[in-house]
């Protein structure tokens, strides 16, 4: 009887608890052992008998136990193997015979990539224990599904520490625990979300702006070229079914700024402040931006520097106002191309047309966009900037280019000056834009104020969320810049070799890639998180969503009086009377 009790404790030991297994913890599913593998290649794992691969979906979140490390690894690739090429010779005809081969001469193997290493004696509550992978664990070493304490451990959660470093943006495949962006990370440095057209590129981007204004991270400009982040958006799963904006999570904290008035009216929604452009702000910069939308070439391009160099700001209403004997004497007077000068101002006469109703040739009283957004962005409050039915790329790009030039100039100023005075500056700045292909081409790139911002980093405290569907339309040195990417399905290959280029160990997050399903499923890596991890997307709008961003916010960030005085006080500092 103590012979039997002895081999069954033996037989319970070879299955080792969780790597993290604490008092209070259930342990995890042994999954199988390390048979071969390479820093480079990465591990492979067989399987144990009675697992199955068609439990196990790529993007898997695991850990492996080694002599004196633990490594979490990502699954990136399942196939079936076999002892000997000649059981598949001479399949099994019967069920019991498959039943038996099954496991033993034939199993499953996966193939996983560790992307982190701790030491088994660290601290479990020690950030800094988690290492970059550098070696591989011994042969034969357990893995193990991810535990919730696992997933708590590397990529933090919203009750640690103050509850404002991390925000949940979904959970592992498989499991019901969050995943979080490290907040403080992801505003250091530029952003981007991809995904084709309908994989929830829009949702992704709420979801993380949510984030960030929940937890006073940074403040935000947001260029809203289709009406869904203010007031309102449309349902995910169903169109016809409205969600809440920004506005309606955090009231006074956001401002909706607005190009159409008549469209706010039609949603039964109201604007803070109504944009009207004047020609004066226009620049030269900004029509060569529109350049291949408008079909001008570089010669009509050129001519406009001369113009700009003649008129200064008022360029555009004094070429507007010429007639062809005055376009004749210009020419004469400037050595200009007198054809360029023609097709260039037929050019400008229809894109005015297109834009006059918020392009005008002066604003009564000097009422200008920037001084208001300025405004807004240095109280902290979040400004989303929407187009109703000037929609058109021509009218978005002028527009977002427009005025994220000026708030850049005033942005470099202002830190500038507090670099002088050695006090914070102002807060840091986030611009959201979409179709951010059509402003960082590699045509464009070097010429864009948004490829400008994506260079700098955080030099002046101004960094960029990109959302967009073609990548591949993106300058390589401007993805290189990129901090955290959020990627969606993408099923161009372009694309794809566009995401991962210059990422470690990109072919394997390629099949990760090429596996998430359409819809509420992403790859997330870069600097804002400790490493890739594939997430089902939380649900934005639903009830959980609205008790954790609403209350907590309100409880966290009630605007008394106090914290306004004090604001503005440390604003005064900054900037004295300039705004």
């Amino acid at each position: 009887m103590q012979m039997s009790n002895a081999k069954n404790s033996l037989r319970l030991s070879t299955t080792p608890p969780s790597p993290f297994a604490g008092k209070d913890t259930v342990a995890s599913d042994k999954l199988g052992i390390v048979v071969r593998g390479s820093l480079r290649e990465g591990l492979e794992l067989r399987l144990d008998e009675g697992k199955s691969v068609e439990d196990l979906r790529v993007g898997k979140f695991v850990v492996v136990k080694g002599d004196r490390n633990q490594y979490f690894a990502m699954l990136n690739d399942i196939r079936l193997d076999v002892t000997h090429p000649g059981v598949l010779l001479d399949p099994p005809k019967t069920e019991l015979a498959r039943r038996v081969l099954q496991g033993t001469s034939a199993f499953g193997t996966v193939t996983l990539r560790p992307m982190l290493m701790t030491p088994n004696d660290a601290n479990q509550e020690d950030e800094d224990a988690l290492l970059p992978v550098k070696t591989v664990p011994t042969h034969f070493s357990p893995v193990f599904e991810a535990t919730h304490e696992d997933v708590g451990r590397i990529f933090g959660n919203e009750e640690r520490g103050d509850g404002k470093k991390f925000f949940e943006i979904g959970q592992p495949l498989d499991m019901d625990t969050p995943v979080c962006l490290n907040l403080d990370r992801f505003v250091e440095r530029s952003n981007a979300i991809f995904g084709k057209s309908g994989t929830g590129k829009t949702f992704l981007t709420r979801i993380c702006l949510c984030g960030i204004i929940k937890a006073n991270k940074a403040v935000n400009l947001i260029f809203d070229m289709h009406s869904e982040y203010g007031h309102q958006g449309t349902s995910e799963g169903n169109a016809s079914r409205t969600v809440r904006g920004l506005k309606q999570y955090f009231g006074s904290r956001v401002q909706v700024f607005t190009l159409d008035e008549a469209s706010s009216r039609r949603r039964k929604v109201s604007a803070d402040f109504t944009v009207k452009i004047p020609y004066s702000s226009v620049t030269i910069e900004d029509i060569a931006l529109l350049s291949r939308e408008l079909n001008l070439n570089s010669t009509a391009v050129e001519t406009g520097y001369l113009l700009e160099a003649r008129f200064g700001e008022n360029w555009m209403v004094k070429f507007l106002e010429m007639d062809a004997d005055s376009i004749k004497e210009f020419v004469g007077e400037n050595n200009a191309h007198q054809g360029a000068l023609g097709a260039l101002q037929r050019k400008l006469k229809g894109f005015v047309r297109r834009c006059e109703g918020f392009l005008v040739p002066s604003v009564p009283g000097g009422d200008d966009a920037v001084r208001h957004i300025m405004d807004c962005l240095l109280k902290g409050v979040n400004v989303v900037m929407e187009f109703g039915q000037y929609d058109n790329p021509v009218q978005y790009m002028l527009v977002a280019n427009l005025l994220t030039r000026r708030i850049h100039d005033e942005y470099r100023k202002l830190v500038e000056k507090a670099q002088g005075a050695e006090t914070d500056g102002p807060r840091p700045l986030v611009i959201t834009i979409e179709e951010a292909h059509k402003f960082l081409s590699p045509a464009l790139s070097d010429g864009t104020i948004f490829g400008t911002i994506a260079r700098e980093l955080r030099k002046y405290k101004v960094t960029l969320l990109i959302v967009d569907q073609r990548p591949s339309g993106i300058d390589d040195e401007v993805l290189s810049q990129v901090g955290t990417k959020i990627c969606c399905l993408l099923d161009d290959e372009k694309d794809v070799d566009a995401v991962l280029t210059g990422v470690s160990g990109a072919n394997s997050l390629r099949n990760v890639l090429a596996s998430l399903e359409t819809k509420q499923q992403a790859l997330l890596f870069g600097h804002a998180v400790p490493m890739p991890v594939v997430i089902r997307t939380r649900n934005y709008d639903d009830q959980d969503f609205k008790d954790r961003v609403t209350d907590r916010e309100a409880a966290l960030h009630g605007d008394t009086d106090e914290a306004k005085a004090a604001r503005k006080a440390k604003l005064e500092d900054i900037v004295g009377n300039e705004w």
